[in-house]
């Protein structure tokens, strides 16, 4: 089966589908979008997807195109049109075409597009050994929160990342951690589990809420705070989440060993946990 795209109320194949070179996405990026995993063909968490991209649609002050139930219904026909019983569901919504000027444009339609490529989750090996990360100071704009489509500050993080051998960026600000490139980040001291709590300077991740919830229920302490760098840096063990990366361990640092340089038992009491989870999201599925 081939790459199915979905462009402005149409399915036509991946590389058929084009926009305007005026649209505002391209100009401005001026968009947002949302990443949904998709396990035995069921998007995870999808309401919880949708009320994120609501939240960016609002604050970049850009009228949703579709009600949830058409989003769902939508998802699931691309879901359909692949064969893949695990898929990544990525969907963008511009301000659309209209003559370059800064302001908006008095009368423009969305663009929506959407595709769909095969879920690529951390091989064995990344689980087992952990990962290596570096840092640096976070210099992106002040609306975190928001998932826009203007990345090429995550972009430049990310490719430091790249060009050092690291799986990620840890990125600080004034001191304190916030989130890496494409991450939430996670702390454990003392058997207590430390994140940074939701604001506008991190991108408030759904499997960030996974995970506090499985937290929770394995009756492991948390704790919402800033978190200065130094208690990242001396922390018992440090991990990256995402809707792609789910939960891994960090290991290394700037080179040193997070501790034993190895996946702590909070880590892997976590993972564990997490499986689970997904394998009862597709027993359900089934």
């Amino acid at each position: 089966m081939s790459e199915i795209a979905y462009l402005n109320g149409e399915f036509l194949p991946l590389d058929k589908a084009h926009v305007s070179v005026l649209d505002r996405g391209f100009i401005f990026g001026d968009g947002v979008y949302e990443v949904i995993p998709v396990y035995s063909r069921r998007p995870f968490r999808l309401p919880e997807h949708l009320r994120r991209l609501q939240h960016s649609l609002d604050a970049i002050r850009l009228a949703n195109p579709m009600t949830d139930a058409e989003w769902t219904r939508l998802i699931h026909d691309l879901v359909g049109r692949h064969a893949g019983e695990d898929q990544s569901i990525y969907l963008q919504v511009t301000r659309g075409v209209a003559r370059r000027d800064h302001a908006f444009p008095v009368e423009a339609r969305q663009t929506v597009f959407m595709m769909s490529s095969p879920l690529a989750t951390p091989a064995r090996e990344l689980i087992d050994n952990g990962v290596a990360c570096i840092t640096a100071t976070d210099y992106r704009w002040l609306k975190c929160d928001v998932k826009s489509v203007s990345l090429v500050g995550n972009c430049l993080l990310r490719q430091s990342a790249a060009e050092a051998g690291a799986a990620e960026v840890v990125l600080f600000r004034d001191g304190y951690l916030t989130e890496a490139s494409a991450s939430n980040v996670f702390a454990v001291r003392n058997g207590k589990l430390l994140a940074p709590p939701k604001n506008h300077l991190i991108l408030p991740g759904i499997t960030y809420d996974v995970v506090l919830e499985l937290a929770a229920a394995c009756a492991i302490p948390i704790e919402l705070r800033e978190i200065p760098e130094q208690e990242v840096r001396s922390a018992d063990e440090l991990w990256v989440t995402s809707s792609t990366k789910e939960v891994l361990a960090v290991v290394t640092l700037d080179g040193r060993p997070i501790a034993t340089g190895k996946p702590g038992p909070v880590f892997r009491r976590v993972h564990q946990a997490f499986q689970e989870f997904k394998r009862k999201v597709m027993r359900q599925a089934a």
